[in-house]
């Protein structure tokens, strides 16, 4: 007489090991831990195909180990290349942590063909031209509520990250580290919150970075200034802090800083930053005078620093910003009369000085 073996269990994990299951092993299974497992005709029930369809799906693990799970990709999706197949990974992880999407912006990002998903914008790899990446992202003004996912630092070929006026929340995911060629950072008008997101230091082809109207808080690292950055918006948040003497190290045409509460001294070192045409620093909480080094940029059009606490006079040395066109010293404790070098400055247009 023949034993009868029933398999109660089976373990095949070894440490870290990753098996995958043969189909036949996983109907074999099937069929031996179910004693009604079979339907009467011989045939699988639709519960058991349905859990084999399920089984057959390649589960990605990727080099983060604990995140992707939740991704799949059906063996039928053919990918162009091994980069699409992980910014589908990564787009339809993006897509399942947004909770609202009113203008069904995402509604199309549906199958393997990524290069047609709104807002998802294709270029050749700057590696290797002849093979197609996601190289931008711009879903601007989509009004979508949810997060952003670890999953999006497998878009390592993304330039541009456009997601300004929406309702996205949280924080800034550690794994945009990967964005190596990132250029375009705006994540403004979101609702995005805690401590300035220190990733982006971590960038090293970033150019604009764009985080003004969200809810970041706490100090500004001295570090953002030495960046080869050529714009800086981080108005209308609640960071808190003194501006730093390298404040004069960075490149930037452009720096908002307005409506924070930044307190302290304007750096002298300001003088220094050559190539600035706008610097904004309204309603924040400066105290201090403006120095007279700020004569020294030759090439601004725009200085705003009202609704302060500036105090003293404004420097004879104004008149040396020939390329002046906007000046807002109102609302501060300024004294003394109105510098006559400013009435030489050429190209100037508006000049608003009003104190309370």
């Amino acid at each position: 007489m023949k034993k009868k073996y029933n398999l109660i269990s089976l373990d095949l994990s070894f440490f870290s090991n990753n098996f995958i299951l043969p189909l036949f092993f996983l109907v074999f299974f099937l069929f031996v831990s179910t004693n009604s497992s079979v339907a009467q005709n011989g045939h699988l029930t639709d519960a058991q195909v349905s859990y084999i369809k399920q089984r057959q799906l390649l589960y990605y693990r990727d080099e983060y180990g604990d995140r992707g799970e939740k991704v799949s990709v059906e063996p039928s999706l053919v990918f162009q290349n091994p980069r699409l197949r992980n910014a589908y990974i990564a787009l339809q992880a993006w897509k399942q942590a947004i909770i609202s999407d009113p203008l069904n912006l995402t509604s199309n990002w549906v199958g393997s063909d990524v290069c047609n998903y709104t807002g998802v914008f294709c270029a050749p790899a700057l590696d290797n031209k002849s093979i197609q990446t996601v190289a931008g992202i711009d879903l601007n003004h989509g009004d979508i509520a949810g997060y952003l996912p670890e999953e999006l630092g497998l878009l390592v070929d993304l330039a541009l990250f456009h997601i300004n006026s929406n309702r996205f929340c949280g924080t800034v995911p550690h794994k945009f580290v990967k964005l190596k060629l990132l250029y375009e950072l705006d994540l403004s008008n979101n609702r995005f919150a805690g401590g300035f997101p220190q990733v982006v230091l971590k960038l090293p082809t970033l150019k604009f970075l764009d985080l003004r109207f969200n809810e970041f808080e706490g100090g500004v690292p001295n570090e953002l200034f030495d960046k080869d950055l050529d714009a800086i918006f981080i108005n209308h948040n609640r960071f808190n802090f003194d501006l730093p003497d390298n404040l004069g190290n960075s490149p930037v045409s452009v720096i908002v800083l307005a409506n924070n509460k930044f307190h302290g001294c304007v750096p002298a070192s300001l003088g220094n930053m050559s190539g600035l045409n706008e610097i904004i620093l309204m309603n924040n909480g400066f105290r201090s005078c403006i120095p007279a080094e700020i004569g020294m940029l030759k090439n601004l059009t725009v200085l705003d620093v009202s609704f302060n606490q500036l105090m003293g006079p404004l420097p004879d040395t104004f008149g040396g910003m020939q390329s002046l066109e906007q000046l807002n010293v109102a609302h501060n404790m300024l004294t003394g009369s109105i510098p006559a070098s400013i009435l030489y400055v050429a190209e100037f247009a508006e000049f608003y000085v009003t104190n309370v």
